[in-house]
């Protein structure tokens, strides 16, 4: 059982900007939540200019509660009684396809549930591809009110809440959605996995079944999986430091150096040597 969340920052569109704007970090949930929930993520800001962050999203269905008008003095010693007025609001928000961009101003809060590919789907027991590029308001009956005070308190009084509040959405085990998260952590992990057909064939599962299992229960398709986790890869290294993009395209299965190119500009906004330069 992991000991410790990610510290990776795949995904974050220059993440050495946002941690001067803002306190960002990660913590693990209780041990019973662990198979089902990669991490909690908490964000707290007091800015005096707006400050936009973009994210190029997991194949994880998140579920995000927000509070402005926070009046936490900012410090980072998570002290602070977070007991601003402002209202907090909830939501789930489903796989996204393009890039997420958010304005933050002020000062606020946010506490963020980042489940693993497939685990949302015990807490959710409907297909998760119906959440596939949507933001909906928590369901009411299912899960207690977001003014319960998840966001309030220090980090470890938000993370009890959050425990609390999840373990109250009663997730039932599901031998299915335990394959689809292995598989999808295989891809994540195994820089040589490239190809559908490859990867199903390594793990003997038939190509239209692996497709039905990650629609139902990741909520896009193993190609998406595939192709989302090899582009975090290639925003990573172009932050990190000169290369070579032919080379790299191949490494992370493009066709060319051009579809490289491609891909990276539709999801990030502007093309890899644009992004390299701007976080330089």
């Amino acid at each position: 059982m992991r000991q410790r969340p990610r510290g990776d920052s795949r995904g974050i569109l220059d993440p050495g900007r946002m941690l001067r704007e803002v306190r960002f970090r990660r913590h693990l949930p209780a041990e019973p939540l662990r198979p089902w929930v990669e991490h909690y993520w908490l964000i707290d800001w007091a800015l005096h200019t707006p400050f936009e962050q973009r994210v190029v999203p997991h194949p994880a269905v998140n579920v995000v509660f927000r509070r402005d008008g926070d009046d936490d003095d900012g410090s980072g010693s998570g002290s602070g009684s977070g007991s601003g007025d402002g209202a907090a609001s909830g939501e789930v928000a489903g796989v996204g396809r393009d890039l997420f961009r958010i304005t933050l101003t002020g000062t606020g809060r946010v506490c963020g549930v980042q489940f693993r590919p497939g685990g949302f789907h015990p807490f959710w027991q409907r297909p998760v591809s119906e959440l596939t590029g949507r933001r909906v308001p928590l369901p009411t009956g299912r899960l207690a009110s977001p003014g319960i005070g998840v966001c309030a308190g220090t980090d470890e009084e938000r993370c009890q809440a959050l425990d609390a509040l999840l373990s109250a959405w009663e997730p039932t085990p599901d031998p299915m959605a335990e394959e689809a998260t292995r598989l999808a952590e295989a891809i994540r992990t195994d820089r040589t996995v490239l190809r559908v057909g490859d990867f199903a064939a390594r793990h003997d599962v038939p190509v239209r079944r692996l497709q039905r299992l990650f629609l139902e229960y990741v909520g896009v398709g193993p190609k998406w999986v595939i192709r989302r986790y090899r582009l975090q890869e290639a925003v990573e290294q172009a932050a990190g430091g000169p290369l070579s993009w032919a080379d790299l395209a191949a490494d992370l299965g493009y066709s060319d150096q051009a579809h490289l190119v491609r891909d990276f500009t539709a999801v990030a906004g502007v093309s890899p040597a644009a992004y390299a330069r701007s976080v330089r």
